[in-house]
């Protein structure tokens, strides 16, 4: 029978079937780390053995510092919601790396402001992130309000699924209780924030699949604190679509958009018409893909991986 992984754990998964909540079995020798919340794997109804993972629609992964492996965040995700707040906690730079997440995933994403009931007007929190790519929505809510739970209901209905992502402190948690309308006795645990940097402490602690009162499912996912980038140069192009479009005017085809004659990017940043700290943005995540994303080297036969390490 389907079902889908609603946790992961170092040795155990538990998963949502139509029958409710099971606790699945693994093949002896078989790792859990190949394993993400979202995925759909067939059992035997019977004795809960997992026999086979199916194909996924969608994965969200990013490489830790000094990890081999990809860490999986979620699976056959519909709609990223990149949760961040109307305080300091809110970073374009940061949120541009979430988007390129998403874009690489082909999740849709939808950046949502909350604690904007917390400020006299959100309007210059939402103008600040609108124009970060191309046709981005961005939702302004109360994470708390019941009203919340409408407003991205378009993206929650029955046969959707949604993650959350974000720091610690945006309103994560608060968020997923109102989509679920979880009863205080099943709430997700929420925590406070520091006030001199609006900096929040870990109240998830592991990814988890929820259901949704509008019938859709959510994955809830800790705060990440640092994310790397590789592995997503067709979600910085989608990104960055300014940018990729003006690149083949440049006179030189590999124009690194930083010295170059003829360079139809910096002519742009001259004109006006693109920020120059954009340009600085893309420049370091180009770089730190390409620092940070395994190629192949060696004969058909003998392939090996490596990091290609710090580009100029």
């Amino acid at each position: 029978m389907p079902v889908r992984i609603a946790s992961v754990h170092r040795a155990r998964l538990s998963g949502q079937s139509t029958a409710g909540a099971v606790r699945l079995v693994l093949p002896l020798g078989a790792k859990t780390d190949g394993f993400a919340v979202g995925d759909w794997v067939l059992v035997e109804p019977e004795t809960r053995d997992v026999r086979r993972r199916l194909s996924r629609r969608t994965l969200l992964q990013r490489r830790t510092e000094g990890g081999r492996e990809p860490q999986l965040i979620a699976a056959n995700v519909d709609t990223l919601f990149i949760v961040t707040s109307c305080n300091a906690d809110l970073n374009v730079a940061r949120l541009e790396r979430y988007l390129a997440l998403a874009n690489e995933a082909g999740t849709t994403p939808v950046i949502l402001l909350t604690k904007a009931d917390q400020v006299d007007d959100p309007a210059p929190w939402r103008t600040e992130v609108e124009g970060l790519q191309r046709d981005l929505a961005v939702v302004t809510l109360n994470a708390k309000s019941p009203e919340a739970a409408q407003v991205l209901a378009p993206w929650c209905g029955a046969g959707q699924t949604v993650a959350l992502v974000g720091s610690s402190g945006v309103g994560k948690s608060s968020l997923l209780n109102t989509l679920a309308a979880k009863a205080p006795d099943e709430a997700q645990a929420t925590g406070g924030i520091r006030e001199s940097d609006a900096k929040g402490r870990h109240t998830t602690t592991s990814r988890s699949l929820h259901a949704i009162a509008v019938g859709g499912w959510a994955i809830d996912t800790p705060g990440i604190r640092t994310l790397h980038v590789s592995d997503i140069s067709d979600g910085l192009d989608l990104l960055f679509a300014e940018i990729t479009e003006l690149a083949p005017e440049c006179r030189f085809s590999n124009c690194t958009h930083s010295h170059e004659p003829g360079c139809a990017v910096r002519a742009a940043v001259a004109a006006g018409t693109l920020p120059e700290a954009r340009l600085e943005r893309w420049r370091k995540l180009r770089e730190e893909n390409l620092s940070n994303t395994p190629v192949e080297t060696g004969s058909r036969n003998n392939k090996t991986t490596r990091l290609p390490g710090r580009r100029r």
